[in-house]
């Protein structure tokens, strides 16, 4: 019955751009070393192949950063892959003074195999171990964040660490079908299961979701909050759609307020987050309140080129451009038909 499920998954959930955005190389100069010849060469980039243990290459990329004390995983959106996001994670580790490893499911890119949801758990799985074995990344040092699609497997790995530091959830999906068709149960060929799922995850949770997104609806954000056991303010991000928030200053401005105060979460004398300063669970953050969230005055500036100067291009303008950033680059068939997130 598995089976079936992954193939009625992958008929309506899976769409790795078609080439590659990237390739993978060894550099003889660097004595082998992977690297990705499209994209900018940095010293503090590692790219990896990992095995999943469904026999799957997947590829991967570490940013390291100086200063960082907490490591984030991201899993990316639907229709993308490592060169298309390779910009945003860079930006989002100098912006939030984190290291970041990026991958590549099973079929996208240049990672082997099929897209499924299984091969999805295991490509986690094997990001997660080599955080751990390769780059000493504790449990309580991890954030997992995943987007759109990503939040399934973000979600699935989430709910079986007990001692993560926290986890964001970018456009999140309840699941599968409910994307799709308003359900009120949990039906067997149905994946992803977020919404049954959320209640094991005991970290602080940040959810961020656009109020216009018209692939998948704000409604399933805001129901994953409901669930969620330990609550951090959310955001819903007014007239924000599934691929532009990185082009809302509330955006960024949030999600660094988020993971400085992962750093002084308080915890119980048994061991269990029970809240986190500063932090309001009464009230979300949209864009009228935003602007008055105070950041440290430390934190690093970065070029023109940087996520700040898109969100000052964008306050210029009434209507925000599409993110080039975007995860889910689809077409208007696609998303007319509601069949990508």
């Amino acid at each position: 019955m598995g089976g079936v499920t992954s193939s009625i998954a992958a008929k309506f959930a899976f769409f790795p751009p078609t080439p590659p955005s990237y390739t993978v190389v060894a550099d003889e100069s660097c004595g082998g070393a992977l690297c990705i010849p499209e994209v900018p060469r940095r010293d503090d980039v590692d790219v990896l192949k990992l095995r999943t243990r469904k026999g799957n290459d997947v590829v991967a990329v570490h940013i390291s950063h100086p200063k960082a004390n907490a490591t984030l995983l991201y899993s990316h959106g639907n229709a993308a892959d490592l060169g298309q996001m390779f910009e945003l994670f860079v930006e989002l580790s100098l912006r939030l003074r984190i290291n970041l490893m990026g991958y590549d499911y099973s079929g996208y890119g240049q990672s082997t195999g099929k897209p499924t949801e299984c091969n999805t758990y295991a490509d986690i799985d094997a990001v997660y171990k080599c955080l751990k074995e390769k780059y000493g990344v504790t449990d309580d040092q991890l954030i997992l964040y995943g987007q759109s699609v990503g939040s399934g497997p973000t979600i699935d790995l989430a709910a079986r660490i007990p001692d993560l530091r926290g986890v964001v959830l970018h456009s999140p999906i309840l699941s599968g079908l409910r994307v799709l068709y308003p359900v009120k149960r949990t039906y067997w060929f149905d994946i992803y299961k977020n919404i049954d799922k959320i209640g094991g995850v005991n970290c602080p949770i940040l959810i961020i979701h656009g109020t216009a997104d018209d692939v998948v609806d704000c409604s399933h954000g805001k129901q994953l909050w409901e669930l969620c056991n330990v609550k951090y303010d959310p955001v819903w991000i007014n007239g924000g759609g599934h691929c532009n928030l990185e082009l809302y200053p509330e955006f960024i401005k949030h999600l660094k307020k988020f993971v400085l105060a992962l750093g002084k979460l308080r915890r119980a004398p048994n061991g269990s987050a029970t809240s986190l300063e500063p932090e309001n669970k009464s009230k979300s953050v949209d864009n009228n309140t935003a602007d008055t969230i105070e950041l440290p005055p430390d934190l690093p500036e970065i070029s023109r080129n940087s996520l700040d100067s898109r969100l000052d291009k964008y306050k210029k303008s009434s209507v925000p451009e599409k993110s080039r950033m975007s995860t889910d680059r689809v077409d208007r068939f696609r998303r007319r038909k509601g069949l990508i997130w």
